[in-house]
């Protein structure tokens, strides 16, 4: 058994290699049960999902092997290739990751976060509700990963502040009571360790209280915590900038439709935006009933515990967000820019009403345009006010004044391995649509009304003809 159990532990430390060299292996059979293009491209398909599923290679990695894979095997020409992975839709997605840079480098969600809670209160309920509005309005513009890192700090630190211990509440309060994120079971355990000797002494009625006030306390913790990176995934599907399926969605129609404009920033938001609405509000409903106490106030009939908590988790938000202090030009600077580039997206051809792009040359102005031409001026922009006394004055330092950001901060910020990914993504669906029949890919290359005219005409041609008899 000892000799099993050490093989097994090699095994495991060598599983990436394994995987990477059994799985071609083991998908080979593919090849040549179908037609030899289509068996080579779904052979190059699958191989990249198993790979993204174990992770034998890195996943920006794996979105790099068409450009080996497709030319090797016969499937689709390097020039054909290497064009998908910097296709407009991932320069629409650039221009959305470097923007959530500037905002993040100047504290812009920070403000905005506690902004909201000041609005909606510190009960749990509203609590709960501040928090996933908040959440899911930065996930519209910045990525589902970073919307709730950004807003647990602020959860943990409000929370331990609703139910915490007075000692614990000096180091909470202040800018430095947000930076922890505490575990919610070790904050239990602690509680716990302290409750239990004194359960022994209490009258049943008593300990059978505190038990109460314990699982109310546990049932905020979850409630709270749970509903941030539900309101990430939700608030993500609002905007094509939100979270990278929409991108990629986008590009498997601009692939297969290559004339139509259909979906764009503006067509997606209002089809999107009441249904992340709608979403959230049913999602905040069912936590705040499981978890946040919807038809209860609390853990005692008196209100006097709850009312404690709740001003000293009211003075963390006004605390923190008095440590923000006025907002600077930067700041202004960043929001309007923001403001700008989502404006800009959204009535660039918003279908309803004429776009601005009508100014322009028919397809010659997209989404990334847009984008890229708004997030451009943040590197040129000055992050202080221009003042011609500085120019007048001949003592003044003369210092450069930085931009609202610079291009060593946005390399440090930008997952660059999603743009490979979502490049990996259009490739692969080139090289479905290339192996397509000639007569299919000139359908497809119609425009929707055209091709929806011709496919009605052809299914009404089949309705009424005579049948075969013979």
């Amino acid at each position: 058994m000892a000799v099993l159990a050490i093989l097994a532990k090699k095994v495991w430390c060598s599983r990436r290699l394994l995987v990477l060299l059994i799985a071609p292996l083991l998908l080979l059979p593919v090849v040549f049960a179908l037609p030899p293009k289509e068996g080579r491209c779904l052979f190059v398909i699958l191989l990249m999902a198993v790979y993204w599923c174990t992770e034998a290679l890195p996943l920006s990695v794996t979105a790099l092997l068409p450009i080996i894979l497709f030319p090797f095997l016969g499937i689709l020409k390097s020039k054909d290739v290497c064009p998908q992975y910097f296709v407009d839709t991932n320069f629409l997605f650039l221009s959305g990751l470097i923007m959530a840079s500037a905002i993040e480098e100047w504290n812009l969600h920070r403000r905005i976060a506690l902004k909201i809670l000041t609005f909606v209160g510190v009960r749990p309920v509203w609590l709960i509700f501040g928090m996933m509005v908040s959440t899911a309005f930065l996930s519209m513009w910045l990525s589902n990963t970073a919307s709730t890192a950004m807003m647990l700090p602020i959860a943990s630190a409000i929370l331990k502040n609703l139910f915490g211990e007075e000692e614990e509440n000096t180091v909470a309060v202040g800018t430095k009571g947000m930076n922890p994120v505490p575990m919610e079971m070790q904050f239990l355990a602690r509680r716990e360790d302290k409750d239990f000797p004194e359960e022994a002494e209490d009258p049943p009625a008593l300990a059978d209280s505190n038990k109460k006030a314990e699982e109310y306390r546990k049932n905020i913790w979850k409630g709270l915590l749970i509903s941030i990176p539900y309101a990430a995934s939700i608030g993500g599907t609002a905007t094509l900038t939100g979270t990278a399926p929409n991108l990629i969605l986008l590009g498997g129609i601009k692939s297969a439709f290559p004339q139509s404009d259909v979906v764009n920033f503006g067509s997606w938001f209002i089809f999107a935006l009441p249904l992340m609405v709608l979403f959230l509000l049913i999602a905040w409903l069912w936590i705040s009933f499981l978890y946040g106490g919807l038809f209860t106030r609390g853990w005692k009939k008196d209100t006097e515990v709850n009312a404690t908590g709740e001003e000293r988790a009211r003075a963390v938000i006004q605390e923190e967000y008095k440590s923000l202090g006025h907002m600077v030009f930067a700041e202004r600077a960043v929001f309007v820019l923001f403001c700008m580039f989502a404006i800009l997206l959204f009535f660039r051809d918003p279908k309803f009403i004429p776009g601005w792009s009508n100014l322009f040359k028919p397809g010659f102005t997209s989404d990334a345009v847009t984008g890229v031409s708004i997030v451009t001026i943040l590197f040129f922009f000055p992050s202080k006010r221009p003042s011609l006394k500085w120019w007048c004055d001949f003592k003044a330092p003369n210092t450069e004044t930085k931009p609202l950001l610079t291009w060593k901060r946005a390399e440090e910020t930008i997952p660059w391995s999603i743009i490979l990914l979502l490049g990996g993504g259009f490739a692969m669906a080139k090289a479905c649509e290339f192996l397509q029949p000639q007569k299919w890919r000139e359908f497809y290359a119609l425009p929707p009304g055209v091709a929806m005219k011709i496919k009605y005409v052809n299914v009404r041609k089949m309705l009424t003809s005579e049948p075969n008899t013979e």
